[in-house]
């Protein structure tokens, strides 16, 4: 029987490309989602998706939170576009799944087996996907189970899932690995940081690293948008001071850091709310010199750099970007060192 040759891919999966020609997949309008993979492609079998807190929020707020209507829009961007990126936010998530097939070209470039259950670290927002049917929404955890298949490139990265954690736990701790390894590279000893939407799925990590790494001289503040929010907060420890705010009300959160802090400020700032219009309150709590880490995708480039610039702010600011060096060991070992984070996330998570 003559061997079947597999079409040669490009490593950043531009052969996938079919809208606009010339770009990368994550900002084409529409990708070939054909689930025959190029010789270095891997084909996953998925069995949840678990979307980007902004995107998820949005297609919610859309669907009035009917589940049926959830359901209709996810399948639509999938349809239209050959891969699940939100048009509002442009924002995507990430899956579990298991693996299928290895292209040929990807021998010694990575350690997967056919059968080895991994999540992938890239964007579906750059991911080719076909959803089949979606079994199951648990909106109140941003997790859809579906049957279906999707797309790892040669470029993308992966994590297998770890043995000792829940799948669906593993699943939501390394959607958001970016940001609490960002915050463990960004927080000095001695440092005031302030966390936004602290008391969310990204910002309780952020502030055990936060706390981790600032240590018994730094100062770490949580802020949630409500109080019932902040207590499980509180009752880990997380923080060592705790407000409540509206992060689109900028000037009112200044005011607030301007009190926790003696008018100092703070030396890093992590924004992890999933909603627009956040950024200004970030930018103003921040001293100059400072850094604000955008960890979230509801965030506006053009809103916070011209934000800051008519304000007058010399911050340092960084973009949310979800991948940093061992970010997927960083997050998941939060969940081994923290019984009371690993006990609270099991309990919503798993």
């Amino acid at each position: 029987m003559k061997a079947v040759t597999l079409k040669k891919g490009n490593p950043y999966g531009t052969h996938r490309v079919i809208e606009p020609k010339g770009v990368l997949p994550q900002p084409a309008l529409k990708i070939d989602n054909t689930m025959e993979i190029y010789d270095n492609e891997i084909l996953i079998d998925v069995q949840t998706l678990n979307v980007d807190s902004a995107s998820f929020t949005q297609i919610k707020d859309q669907a009035e939170g009917d589940v049926e209507k959830i359901k209709e829009i996810m399948m639509g961007i999938v349809a239209e576009r050959g891969k699940h990126q939100n048009p509002v936010t442009g924002s995507g998530g990430m899956l579990i799944g298991t693996v299928k097939e290895i292209g040929p070209a990807m021998e010694g470039k990575t350690d997967l087996q056919v059968g080895d259950k991994i999540a992938t670290l890239v964007s579906l927002s750059l991911t080719p996907l076909v959803i089949e049917e979606i079994l199951e929404v648990r909106d109140n955890i941003d997790q859809v189970d579906i049957k279906g298949q999707a797309i790892l490139f040669e470029s993308g990265i992966y994590a297998k899932i770890p043995t000792d954690l829940p799948e669906n736990l593993a699943l939501s701790v390394l959607d958001v690995a970016g940001a609490p390894a960002q915050t463990a590279k960004l927080v000095k000893p001695g440092d005031t940081v302030l966390v936004v939407g602290g008391a969310g799925k990204s910002g309780m990590l952020c502030l055990y690293e936060a706390k981790k790494r600032a240590g018994v001289a730094g100062k770490v503040i949580c802020m949630a948008h409500r109080s019932d929010s902040l207590e499980k907060v509180k009752k880990l420890g997380l923080a060592d001071e705790y407000i409540v705010g509206d992060a689109t009300d900028a000037v009112g959160v200044y005011n607030e850091i301007v009190e926790l802090t003696d008018g100092e400020l703070c030396d890093v700032v992590i924004n992890c709310v999933s909603r627009p219009n956040c950024e200004m309150s970030s930018i103003l709590s921040c001293k100059d010199d400072g850094t604000v880490y955008f960890f979230s995708m509801a965030t506006s480039f053009t809103k916070a750099a011209l934000g800051a610039e008519g304000v007058g702010k010399d911050v340092n600011m960084i973009i949310g970007n979800g991948y940093t060096k061992n970010h997927a060991a960083v997050s998941l070992e939060i969940m081994r060192e923290s019984e009371g984070l690993r006990e609270l996330y099991k309990k919503i998570y798993a």
